[in-house]
């Protein structure tokens, strides 16, 4: 019996099931894959704080310019939640989500499940019904009991771990990784990008304890300094080369080959919405970034330094619950001019007039994202908004042309 009759139905019951909420053991996605039946494709599972996104795309690019099938599960999602699995780098019509959904509910335990593991339990089942040659799982914000933990994968690939979810995940970098080290499995590989020499201790040691073996990225692949990336900034080169590391561990346990020429198509045809993208908006530069912490801040303005830019004015919002402290300095060296600051709808948002007042006296709180764009004068040219995922979304929601790449 189905329980959704229309897409309209399912996102009800997602909202109901609140997109924040989180009940933290691998439990109830342990009993759906055992209700459901091992999942037989293979599965690279991508896991770190910041570059972990680009990081999926970029391997994901990649398989797919070797003419493999794939499957990509990435979160969060910025307008639809349909945006968070691709086959072939392609969403999901309505009406497949809403089979999928059911499909989900009709296995045991499927109606227990929270926001997040519903959304992964639907994409392992997307991937099954298209058949993919390989299936990459962004985690979400740890690594042992990450809902995409569950599955087993043969790869793992680790993105650079910083502080973030600290009230989650521990106070520490060391206990941060030490969740995200849980996303290592026996009798599986695993590369890694660079890492705080802290997060690596922990890793190695996790290693060491299942017997298998840490590889560096650095060790595996270089991408040569000619190659056009499909994401902007310095930084993206180390996700690049996580990704083509990744991918050449990937087909040496496959017993596949790769092509030179299909590695560099698949980097240069990566795209992610809202990572270092610039688009042309009325007559001035939009850089928008989901940078929102320290460590993804300290990224953009070194990507944005090697680019010789200084943006004129910033539009910068974040959460309540994020560690502003850090971050404080970093936004002040980000641009000589104004700094808008919208508020956002959404109930973990932090009041902007008290964020605009930490900021300093440069620093103006505004209604909203589009009242922030429409206050900031002509003269100013090239505007960086970033801060907060969900500050991009309302960007996206009044113009989605731009979640896709612009000819």
């Amino acid at each position: 019996m189905n329980t959704f009759n229309t897409y309209s139905d399912l996102t009800r019951h997602m909202e109901r099931l609140g997109l924040f909420h989180m009940n933290l053991t691998l439990d109830r996605m342990a009993r759906f894959h055992r209700e459901h039946g091992r999942f037989s494709m293979p599965i690279v599972h991508v896991v770190g704080t910041n570059g972990k996104g680009s990081t999926s795309r970029f391997f994901e690019a990649i398989a797919r310019a070797h003419g493999l099938r794939t499957g990509l599960f990435n979160s969060p999602h910025f307008v639809s939640p349909r945006e968070r699995v691709r086959v072939n780098g392609r969403m999901l019509d309505r009406e497949e989500w809403v089979e999928l959904a059911n499909a989900v509910m009709d296995t045991p335990g499927g109606s227990d499940l929270t926001y997040f593991e519903f959304q992964t339990c639907l994409a392992m089942l997307a991937f099954e019904r298209h058949d993919v040659d390989v299936a990459v799982m962004e985690a979400g914000l740890g690594g042992r009991f990450d809902a995409t933990n569950v599955f087993a994968p043969g790869l793992t690939l680790f993105a650079p771990v910083g502080m973030d979810h600290e009230k989650i995940l521990g106070p520490t970098l060391e206990d941060i990784a030490r969740d995200k080290s849980g996303a290592l499995h026996a009798q599986s590989r695993a590369v890694t990008g660079p890492q705080d020499s802290a997060v690596m201790r922990v890793y190695r040691e996790r290693a060491d304890s299942l017997g298998i073996v840490l590889d560096s990225a650095e060790s595996l692949a270089e991408v040569p300094p000619q190659s056009a990336l499909g994401l902007r900034g310095s930084h993206q080169r180390e996700n690049a080369r996580l990704a083509l590391a990744g991918w050449r561990e990937f087909v040496r346990m496959a017993g596949r080959e790769s092509r030179s020429e299909a590695e560099a198509e698949g980097l240069r045809r990566a795209f992610v919405p809202g990572r270092m993208q610039f688009i042309d908006f009325g007559g001035r530069t939009l850089i928008l970034d989901g940078a929102h912490n320290a460590h993804a801040l300290t990224a953009i303005k070194r990507a944005l330094d090697a680019e010789g830019l200084v943006p004129d004015a910033l539009v910068f919002a974040c959460l309540a619950d994020k560690d502003f402290d850090p971050m404080l300095p970093l936004l002040q060296s980000l641009t000589p001019g104004p700094v808008l600051v919208p508020g956002l709808d959404n109930e973990r948002a932090g009041d902007a007039r008290a964020l605009a007042e930490r900021i300093g006296p440069k620093a103006v709180p505004v209604s909203d994202i589009a009242a922030a764009l429409g206050s900031i004068g002509p003269e100013l040219k090239t505007v960086l908004v970033c801060g907060s995922l969900y500050l991009l979304a309302e960007f996206y929601t009044l113009h989605p042309e731009f979640l896709t790449p612009q000819p």
